[in-house]
């Protein structure tokens, strides 16, 4: 079993397992990476590496999501760039920068979620390779 496998399994919320499942299916089959396990909760879905402007560097996941209690969080990397076209499609959710916060996500529409995912990595990738990791 993998580490992102095991990660899955061991969701108690049912809910929150099967929303796990489902976005994991829907990551792997729209970015073709496998997942890998990052800060412990994480998962993501291809890499990059980054130098800002400030000299500051590193690697970071490329897209990916993480489930809690209360949300799902969807990482729309690099975060410079709103959807406005698809985000209307998505459903009810919060944003931050570079997240998108879904309470359920079977009240996000799932065309508009592959859509979300595909547009931020087109967009990442004008800005630095993605890789897998």
């Amino acid at each position: 079993m993998t580490e992102v496998a095991a990660y899955i399994a061991a969701i108690e919320d049912p809910r929150r397992k099967a929303e796990a499942e489902a976005l994991d299916e829907i990551f792997r089959e729209v970015t073709g990476f496998q997942p890998q396990l990052w800060s412990g909760r994480m998962i993501g879905y291809g890499a990059y590496d980054y130098t800002y402007d400030t000299g500051h560097s590193g690697t970071w996941l490329a897209t990916g999501f993480a489930v809690s209690a209360r949300q799902v969080t969807l990482y729309i990397m690099p975060g410079y760039t709103e959807f406005p076209e698809i985000m209307a499609r998505l459903g009810t959710y919060r944003a931050g920068k570079a997240c998108v916060y879904l309470t359920r996500l079977e009240r996000a529409d799932p065309e508009a979620l592959r859509d979300l995912i595909r547009a931020g990595l087109e967009n990442l990738g004008t800005r630095w390779p993605i890789r897998p990791r």
